[in-house]
């Protein structure tokens, strides 16, 4: 498996005078901020494999599951909670979120390229196999190898979203790192692997930044962020990549051009 990960920033030296102020986001408890992170990460995939308001395992069984404290456990729900994926309801328990009212706003025109200089920064480029739940997302057989990029996406320099793209490991044998970091990646799937992407269902939910997306955005924990997900099928009705990218919500704007008829309302 190959693996491609950033650097981390240097941190500036420590002083020998005590200053009261800690900087913005400092955590107070690295600890306790590892567990938590570590029960963060258990949570999510358990949303990802579970289906919509489905319960969550009570605080005291995901305690004693993953070796930390309630509070612990319950910081991890409360973060969960605030961006959307988790619902508590009370005298029931914890929800994975509900299925949502979902309002289909379509064009039929192709998509335009977005505004500005885009560039990557891939931080994540591994090669592994398709669990039941992506595999069947990506309608492929299970344990299917798959390719996962994470990149941070920079528009004239400046971190604008995180993109986590997933796609068959098979259709871009050779597929290197750099080639994710500058160019049109469907452009490089059409000349380089003669794949045409034709189609796409795309998702878009209001949500805020977790500490890792902070930190990659340059921006403050909980500050707005769109989460879209979108599927992409060839011009043989192939899937060809799941994507599911966040964007900053102070820096990015989807507009859309609509079309009424007789029936619309």
């Amino acid at each position: 498996m190959t693996t491609v990960k950033s650097g981390a920033s240097p941190q500036a030296g420590g002083s020998a005078t005590r200053n009261p102020r800690k900087a913005v986001g400092e955590p107070t408890d690295r600890p306790q901020t590892v567990k938590r992170d570590r029960v963060r990460r258990h949570l999510l995939k358990v949303i990802e494999n579970a289906g919509p308001g489905t319960g969550l395992a009570s605080e005291r069984d995901l305690a004693a599951e993953l070796g930390v404290s309630r509070p612990t456990v319950r910081a991890a729900i409360d973060e969960l909670t605030r961006t959307g994926l988790l619902v508590r309801q009370r005298g029931r328990g914890t929800f994975t979120s509900p299925q949502k009212v979902t309002q289909e706003l379509a064009t039929g025109l192709a998509v335009p390229p977005a505004e500005g200089h885009w560039t990557s920064r891939v931080v994540a480029f591994t090669v592994s196999t398709a669990p039941r739940s992506l595999a069947g997302a990506l309608e492929l057989e299970p344990g299917t190898p798959v390719l996962r990029v994470t990149r941070v996406r920079h528009v004239d320099d400046e971190p604008i979203a995180i993109e986590h793209l997933t796609l068959p490991a098979a259709l871009v044998p050779g597929l290197r790192p750099a080639d994710l970091e500058a160019g049109n990646f469907y452009r490089l799937l059409r000349e380089r692997f003669g794949i045409a992407v034709a189609d796409a269902v795309q998702t878009i939910e209001p949500a805020v930044t977790d500490p890792g997306q902070a930190e990659l955005l340059e921006i403050a924990v909980y500050a707005p962020i769109l989460h879209i997900e979108r599927l992409t099928r060839d011009d043989g009705g192939r899937i060809v990549e799941l994507t599911r990218s966040v964007y900053r919500g102070d820096r990015y704007r989807i507009t859309s051009k609509l079309r009424f008829d007789a029936e619309s309302g």
